[in-house]
């Protein structure tokens, strides 16, 4: 198969590399590169590149690209099963199935990923506190490891495979093809509360008090407001709707997502474009709009609202951002959450993006990302020496409290943060030591976090 020697980027724009890029059509051309193993030094799967940092990035080796690697297989009706290529999207599983009554168990907040990254990312949404992450609804997959052995793995056949792969960032071989299921829905629609909390404590509470009585629930920000309304958020918690709720006009065709118009962003913007002051006024804004009230709301504006704005990243300019996603556990949320927003509101560095959201029990996953807590999720334009001291005192902010970053937002920890966060790091390695003892399977993100290790 031929190469292409191509710049590739995570979706921070944050770090960007040169790789040898191949793009297979059949997944029988994936065992074509593996028995060639002098070709490439090692190798990483990439899906849309919608990771924000290098997880996906491979500059010292070869990456595979799964997009057309993207064939549905098999289908259940009655128990909502499906099994597809890895390179298959969310995009395009809704679009297939939403009309059929069926939706996504779990969804991250873009539809423009793959199932592969799904699993390999082990991802989380707005309804952890319920559901969990989405290996809870995966049955099995495909595994080509780096002995070019295929393991069919799953929670009673190669289980020790199968919990290292998930959440494992792709280090464990590629994923092939999987098998999960979806989500009975009667609508493309959601009751969505809209409820203002005047800080975090006032956000903590809410969510204390009802999430239960949601399947959905997610809090806006305002990481620039200070002193007594420190962590100002906009609360935002929902379930399906039935037809029956729905309004006359959207009967008729209620599994239909209403068509919008799409918008880009055809350049990068100049630095200057996101200053604190017009952050400081797009959230005021936005926190005086959303008043208290309940509204029916379409999946896509509720799940993807950034999905209607095609390359926002370019939002950030040539120099690109970084997406730091925080989580801690119950005992010290309040006082973390506390100590990261007073941070960021004195750097003046956020932005306009800054999800809340709370997160329930931790899945088996080794290098799984959630476990009982609260998250938040931010945006913060890459200033260069600003932003690294800034995240050098947020690490240690998450450090002191027991929290974790997410790795497929990651792009700047350290080594022995990660170390430190991650407490099953070393039964990984073990797995990935005899999955893939030669490390094939290695990404700019491995090397720098030390999860790999290169003779």
């Amino acid at each position: 198969m031929r190469a292409v020697n191509q710049v590739l980027n995570g979706w921070g724009n944050y770090t960007p590399c040169r790789s040898r890029v191949f793009r297979p059509e059949r997944i029988r051309e994936l065992f074509e590169l593996m028995r060639n193993g002098d070709q490439e030094p090692s190798w990483i799967g990439r899906g849309l590149g919608r990771s924000y940092g290098d997880s996906a990035l491979n500059p010292q080796g070869g990456t595979v690209l799964f997009e057309r690697l993207d064939r549905l297989i098999d289908f259940d009706p009655q128990t909502g099963m499906v099994t597809c290529e890895a390179g298959v999207t969310f995009e395009a599983l809704i679009g297939i199935f939403l009309q059929r009554g069926w939706f996504l168990s779990v969804t991250p907040g873009t539809k423009y990923i793959t199932v592969g990254g799904a699993i390999t990312s082990d991802i989380h949404g707005k309804n952890h506190h319920v559901d969990g992450t989405f290996s809870q609804f995966v049955e099995s997959f495909d595994l080509l490891t780096g002995t070019g052995e295929v393991l069919t793995c799953s929670r009673s056949e190669n289980t020790d495979a199968f919990w290292a792969t998930v959440g494992g960032m792709g280090l464990t071989g590629l994923i092939l093809r999987g098998r999960f299921r979806l989500l009975p829905v009667e609508s493309a629609y959601l009751h969505v509360d809209f409820q203002r909390a005047r800080n975090l404590d006032e956000a903590f509470a809410l969510f204390q008090e009802g999430d239960q009585a949601y399947r959905y629930s997610v809090a806006w920000v305002d990481c620039l407001a200070s002193g007594a309304s420190l962590g100002r958020s906009v609360l935002m918690r929902g379930n399906h709707a039935a037809v029956a709720e729905l309004p006359p006009r959207w009967r008729q065709s209620p599994s239909t997502v209403p068509l919008r118009r799409q918008h880009s962003v055809p350049f990068n913007f100049p630095d200057f474009a996101l200053n604190p002051l017009c952050v400081k006024l797009f959230n005021a804004l936005y926190y005086a709009r959303n008043r208290d009230q309940q509204k029916i709301v379409d999946l896509d504006a509720f799940f993807y609202p950034l999905d209607a704005l095609r390359h926002w990243n370019r939002m950030y300019g040539k120099r690109g951002f970084i997406q730091y996603q925080a989580l801690f556990p119950p005992k010290s949320s309040r006082s973390g959450m506390i100590a990261l927003l007073e941070a960021i509101s004195r750097s003046r560095m956020a932005s306009f993006l800054a999800v809340l959201k709370v997160t329930g029990a931790a899945g088996d996953g080794l290098l799984s990302f959630p476990k009982p807590g609260h998250t938040l999720a931010l945006d913060l334009p890459n200033t260069g020496s600003r932003l690294r001291a800034l995240i050098q005192r947020l690490d240690q902010i998450v450090l002191d409290h027991d929290g974790r970053l997410y790795l497929a937002k990651d792009a700047t920890m350290s080594r022995e943060a990660f170390s430190r966060m991650y407490e099953r790091l070393d039964e990984f390695r073990r797995v990935k030591a005899r999955l893939d003892p030669a490390n094939r399977f290695v990404s700019a993100q491995a090397r720098r976090l030390g999860i790999v290790e290169e003779g």
